[in-house]
């Protein structure tokens, strides 16, 4: 108890002493600061502008850095042949999920380019992705196409993680593979399966 009342006594005679030593805030500095608008001239710099370039070498923050095959989907020019990730199961029921969510409302859950939304399309309706020219892509294709947009298919690039994109890319060439593969080409159990499943 006696210690908190000297240390309180300390800091009672430790503020007295200091008034009068630092100045009153001066707020109204901080509301008219000196700057320089987007666009506007400046002489400060040589070339007469106040906005300035960015350095040699700078990078957006938003951009996605690493082996461009799996960030652009080609590399020197060239697409990608395969998918860069590992695909498994999990990475194709990602894909499934990443697909009905953003793919299938135009290209439909088969992929056909049958649905709700490209009935009512006029100007262009969504192609169907079973057609043999785009199951031809090779995936950095697709992953471009996801990646960029294409026609009236916006961007999905800033709601689709690169690993994302390419789930999509892995389930749409599963799907692919599901709408073309014939009876006989499966194995006797899965063909016993899809037999049974069939009208």
């Amino acid at each position: 108890m006696i210690a908190r009342a000297l240390l309180y006594g300390v800091a009672v005679v430790a503020a007295a002493g200091c008034q009068g030593v630092l100045p009153a805030p001066d707020l109204e500095r901080m509301i008219d600061q000196r700057n320089v608008r987007p666009y506007a001239p400046s002489a400060l710099f040589s070339d007469g502008r106040a906005m300035r370039p960015p350095p040699a070498g700078t990078i957006s923050r938003d951009a996605v850095v690493g082996d461009p095959l799996l960030t652009d989907g080609q590399s020197d020019g060239k697409l990608a042949a395969r998918i860069p990730l590992a695909v498994d199961r999990d990475l194709l029921e990602r894909g499934r999920n990443r697909f009905d969510v953003f793919c299938a409302a135009c290209h439909g859950l088969r992929g056909d380019g049958r649905s709700p939304v490209a009935r009512n399309m006029d100007l262009r309706r969504p192609p169907s992705l079973l057609e043999p020219e785009v199951t031809r892509f090779p995936p950095g294709r697709i992953f471009q196409v996801i990646s960029l947009g294409y026609g009236l298919m916006p961007s999905y690039a800033s709601v689709l993680s690169v690993r994302d994109r390419w789930a999509a890319v892995a389930y749409l060439s599963a799907l692919q593979t599901s709408q073309q593969i014939a009876l006989d080409a499966l194995p006797p159990d899965l063909r016993a399966r899809a037999e049974q499943e069939l009208p």
